[in-house]
């Protein structure tokens, strides 16, 4: 552990950008723009390793962005079992196989779902690798203005032991989650919101064996399982909020019940072994935030999130910082104007997530099993290279619009 991670920069820093959070966006966006020639600071209220809620599953797109930064090694390296396959129930109604991209030459798309204290600290080291300063446990605690109503020119953070101080930058960006500090501090207006739908579960379990992907719908309630590090399997369930409200302080029972309602999986858990506590919440909303103005910018859940029960909430993040960083550089080089820049991050943003936005609130609504959805697994039931492809839907390797045309980019 980095023993001075919490002592404060130099009186009067001055950087480029200040990036507040660490994890799946706020690192790799560092890393970017300090591979690029710019001044970053990072900052991190916690302390890597550590764990925080997350789906695990990084999807195809994720899984470019790592290999396109060098990192994708790594991350096979640290022993996170690669997921070939995805399988899928609908009670009755079943397909499996490997998903498939685009491109047929590179084989099944392969995702990996590692655990957050293995991912955040390698994606934290690469920050530091390409030359971003990052301290952690520090608390960022408010932006600095010149005026009231300014632009934005830095932060006021705060230490564990009392102590306090402030950093001037260019750009002060928000990659610090749905609770952003940075959103508040500028009052980001919330642009899009359809507040939460469903809730979430999850727990680790050992002694269960999982081939790749597995996901089992039901009227109500959902099921996902993929192994991760150190031979476990992370379990988790989508159901409705007041059946999870329902199960009071008694978190453990259940969600132990809602799983013997998966016929086509409770066996195999119930002779597997729980290990650890489980992880929940009922109030994750699913909104965009408007995310530029003078001086700051919002990427990851900062600024955008979808119900989890989609999984792409760490390919989302890659996909922000990396875009955020182009238009930074764009930025910050005088390529463009900061606000012509930064709209033009934002819009990107939201065409590329538009249409799985949608189609997350519908499936988190737990209405039952969408119509056009499960017609095309029937048909992909009758053709091998079809099933690659829908499949190759579901890992993120392809167009949500290949499975259901009517969602198109645009549509919110």
């Amino acid at each position: 552990m980095n023993t001075a991670a919490a002592q404060p920069p130099s009186p009067g820093t001055e950087v480029d950008v200040v990036v507040v959070g660490a994890r799946c966006t706020g690192s790799p966006l560092a890393m970017l723009l300090a591979r690029q020639g710019h001044r970053v600071l990072v900052l991190e209220r916690d302390r890597f390793p550590s764990d925080t809620m997350s789906t695990h599953w990084v999807q195809r797109p994720g899984i470019e962005r790592l290999a396109r930064w060098g990192l994708l090694d790594a991350l096979a390296g640290t022993g996170c079992p690669p997921l070939e396959r995805i399988s899928l129930d609908f009670g009755g109604l079943a397909l499996s196989g490997a998903p498939t991209s685009d491109d047929a030459a590179t084989g099944p798309a392969v995702t990996y779902a590692p655990r957050r204290t293995v991912l955040d600290r390698l994606l934290a080291d690469a920050a530091r690798a390409a030359g971003a300063e990052l301290r952690e446990g520090v608390t960022v605690l408010d932006v600095l203005r010149e005026a009231d109503g300014g632009p934005v020119t830095g932060v006021l953070a705060g230490t564990a032991d009392g102590g306090r101080f402030t950093v001037r930058a260019r750009v002060v960006v928000g990659a610090d989650g749905r609770n952003s500090t940075v959103a508040r501090a500028v009052d980001a207006p919330v642009l899009v919101d359809r507040g939460p739908l469903a809730a979430t579960a999850y727990a680790y379990w050992t002694g269960l064996a999982v081939d790749g992907v597995e996901a089992h719908f039901r009227s109500g309630s959902g099921l996902s399982m993929w192994p991760t590090h150190e031979g476990r399997t992370v379990v988790a369930l989508s159901l409705r909020r007041e059946a999870f409200r329902a199960w009071g302080r008694d978190r453990r029972r259940g969600y132990l019940d809602a799983l013997a309602g998966f016929p086509g999986a409770a066996g195999r858990i119930a002779a597997a072994r729980l290990a650890g506590p489980v992880r929940g919440a009922a109030g994750l909303r699913n909104y965009y935030r408007q995310s530029h103005g003078p001086g700051w910018a919002l990427a990851g859940d900062a600024g955008h999130h979808k119900d989890p029960i989609a999984a792409r909430g760490i390919s989302d993040a890659f996909t922000d910082a990396e875009n955020l960083a182009a238009a930074l550089h764009d930025a910050l080089t005088g390529k463009l104007p900061p606000d012509r820049a930064l709209a033009r991050y934002q819009a990107r943003r939201d065409a590329g997530t538009a249409a799985m936005f949608e189609f997350a609130c519908r499936q988190a609504a737990l209405t039952g099993a969408d119509e056009h959805l499960t017609s095309a697994v029937r048909q992909a039931r009758e053709d091998p290279v079809a099933a690659g492809r829908l499949l190759g839907v579901f890992a993120g390797a392809r167009r949500l619009d290949e499975l259901l045309p009517r969602t198109a980019p645009g549509t919110r």
